[in-house]
């Protein structure tokens, strides 16, 4: 590992810029570095929001850890040789949460009936995810596209108008349906089972297992600390558990 690691938090869809995340990841990396007792200074941290950028910065030879949403895992834990080493916990969601496919009431009754629709997600640029995780249950088929939006208000407005569109939420849209005005002309009609929110992973075995144990141990306690709980409510999370992932990585 160089003398000076990297930590890239990549989180594609989501709102917030690079700026405004920094100072609060440069913070979490402090942290990280002193509950682990890393060398100070030894790592770096960088926020990426765009996939293709992330994907980049992951491909360099100085970033060693991941910090990316479930979706992001799945679709490209095999490339990037990811090896999970926590998962995060979630203010006001947890560390799992359940993805709901959205349609307009009484329009898909069964997978069959969503031939030629599309699905608008957040997480739309995780197809594998999507398919495989989130619907793993609900067979899509084939001709099903499926879109990256962060504009979920307006993904919901034309699934409630009849376009032949479903929007795949994670749990905290989900849970803001109910207030939409046209939440009645929404339905769920299926959920994923519960599958993590992000995860923490090693980049292509770039940390010493001597080092990887000792974050991994850092990370499980920092939500234990005072110090820890608000470097990480910065963040919106809680603390970190151990990787609850049920299904390898799909090969490259």
């Amino acid at each position: 590992m160089s003398a000076v690691a990297t930590l890239v938090f990549c989180a594609p869809g989501y709102p917030g810029g690079a700026g405004d995340a920094q100072p609060f990841i440069d913070q979490f990396a402090k942290a990280a570095v002193t509950a682990a007792a890393w060398p100070a200074g030894s790592l770096a941290a960088v926020y990426d929001p765009s996939e293709q950028s992330g994907l980049l910065k992951l491909g360099g030879p100085d970033a060693v850890l991941a910090f990316v949403p479930f979706a992001f895992f799945v679709q490209h834990a095999a490339e990037l040789h990811l090896t999970p080493l926590a998962q995060a916990d979630v203010v006001g969601v947890g560390p799992q949460e359940r993805w709901s496919l959205v349609a307009k009431a009484g329009a898909v009754t069964g997978p069959p009936l969503m031939a030629g629709y599309t699905i608008l997600s957040v997480a739309g640029y995780a197809p594998e995810f999507v398919r495989h995780s989130a619907l793993e249950a609900w067979a899509l088929p084939p001709d099903v596209r499926i879109e990256s939006t962060g504009q979920l208000l307006s993904a919901l407005r034309r699934v409630a108008a009849g376009e032949h569109v479903v929007a795949l939420l994670d749990q905290t849209q989900a849970a803001a349906l109910p207030t939409l005005p046209f939440a009645a002309q929404l339905q769920v009609v299926a959920q994923s089972p519960p599958l993590p929110v992000a995860i923490v992973a090693i980049v292509d075995s770039r940390v010493p297992p001597a080092r990887a144990k000792s974050l991994q141990a850092a990370l499980l306690k920092m939500g234990h600390a005072a110090a820890g709980a608000d470097t990480l409510s910065a963040l919106r999370l809680q603390g970190f558990v151990m990787p609850q992932i049920s299904r390898p990585a799909p090969a490259p």
